[in-house]
């Protein structure tokens, strides 16, 4: 039986969703080791301890694979700069955890920079292979931030570079992930394969439209516009909250009232403890008057998820950079239409007039006009939303872990 160290520094796979640092990765973490598990495959997922609280192994992913929660530093969160900080006690501890066991990794698989920082030390001390995938590039992150503060570090970038020279193969999300890359980074396209997230199947799928409505307390005559993900500016939320506002202005609540939920970040707190961006948003509904049309929930855990997206009439992601887009694939898979921007892996996931719509980023008016197109016409909402249901389904995990796991048996091959 394999067995597979999964590293997953800063981020625990079974965190709520919506905070700073949780996202797609968690759910893909998460939701792998579930799949693996169910091949027969041992995986243990190894995070940094963020609650002293949170007993250290849970068993929370079934088939007898573990978290494994790793005291490095102050087991509290911290600011992403201060992470590296305990990356070599993180690697110290995981060694105590497999001595003590008397455990043996067939392979490490290491996700996101911090991650392949570790896996790195780790492969050289137990002499085994080690697969790398990097969820985000620093590259691109800085060619869409629009502040110095949205810039990642020259460190991040050169342990980038590092880990796709150590890493014996890269897993790229995307066919643009792998050109990202190949480009920006000089990579050997040799090492790397494109292997596509999955979503869970038997989790997102459609709930009838009234009865999700009912669960999450939406009145059924309202035109649901969904975003979930974390509260940053590499999101774009405001410009979907521009283009709502321009929505209202074009006077199309005939149909009924517009309603912009959106799920993430920390949207109650006293504002002293309020993100920058979160405290923005809220400032710009203020000023354009919105009211009610825009409710902040805040975050919100995967069981709930599929009533929301269920219940949306149409889920915007307005990104300026995803090097995925998992929120996209749970809502094609839920059976609803998706409006994505034009980046990334979203430019291949969402597939412009078959699943939903693609519009160029940071671009209100154009994301207006897509949104009122489809507001505005039932039938073209569940055309796209089939479809998109159907699509999603080739995403299965169970059709993405069999990739994995090839993945894994050739490099343990060579």
């Amino acid at each position: 039986m394999l067995r597979i160290a999964m590293l997953s520094y800063h981020t625990c796979p079974l965190a709520t969703l919506g905070g700073k640092n949780t996202g797609g990765m968690n759910v893909y973490v998460r939701d792998l080791t579930q799949a693996l598990g169910r091949k027969g495959i041992h995986v243990d997922v190894f995070t940094r301890s963020q609650d002293e609280h949170v007993p250290h192994v849970l068993h929370d992913l079934g088939f007898g694979n573990r978290v494994v929660h790793i005291p490095a530093g102050p087991e509290v969160p911290l600011p992403k700069d201060e992470l590296v900080t305990y990356i070599p006690k993180f690697v110290d501890e995981i060694q105590s955890f497999a001595s003590e066991k008397k455990l043996h990794y067939d392979l490490i698989h290491s996700h996101y920079w911090m991650s392949g920082l570790a896996g790195r030390t780790l492969k050289a001390a137990w002499d085994i292979p080690m697969v790398q995938m990097f969820h985000t590039l620093g590259e691109m992150k800085n060619r869409v931030a629009k502040s110095p503060a949205e810039k990642e570090g020259k460190y991040r970038i050169e342990v980038e570079n590092q880990l796709l020279v150590t890493a014996d193969k890269i897993v790229a999300a995307t066919l643009a992930e792998r050109a990202q890359l190949e480009w920006l980074y000089k990579a050997d396209v040799k090492k790397i394969v494109v292997i596509p997230p999955g979503v869970d199947v038997s989790h997102f799928y459609p709930i009838p439209v009234d009865e999700a409505r009912a669960f999450i307390g939406v009145d059924p005559g309202d035109q649901m516009v969904l975003f979930v993900g974390r509260i940053e500016p590499l999101k774009g939320v405001d410009i979907l909250i521009q283009a709502i506002s321009c929505l209202n202005f074009r006077d199309i609540t005939s149909n009924g009232p517009i309603l912009l939920t959106i799920i993430g970040g920390d949207p109650d707190v006293i504002p002293a403890d309020m993100s920058v961006e979160m405290a923005k948003l809220q400032k710009m509904c203020d000023d354009l008057c919105m009211g009610k049309m825009v409710i902040f929930l805040g975050k919100r855990g995967q069981d709930t998820l599929p009533y929301y997206y269920s219940a949306a009439d149409v889920v915007v992601m307005p990104s300026h950079y995803e090097s995925f887009g998992m929120v996209a694939l749970e809502a094609m898979a839920c059976g609803t239409p998706v409006v994505a921007s034009q980046v990334g892996g979203l430019a291949f996931l969402v597939q412009n007039g078959v699943t939903g719509y693609h519009v160029p980023d940071d671009d209100p008016s154009e994301l207006c006009m897509r949104l009122k197109q489809l507001l505005g016409d039932r039938e073209l909402r569940k055309t796209l939303g089939s479809q998109a249901n159907s699509y999603a389904q080739e995403y299965s995990w169970e059709k993405i872990s069999d990739q994995i796991v090839d993945l894994y048996k050739d490099v343990l091959s060579k």
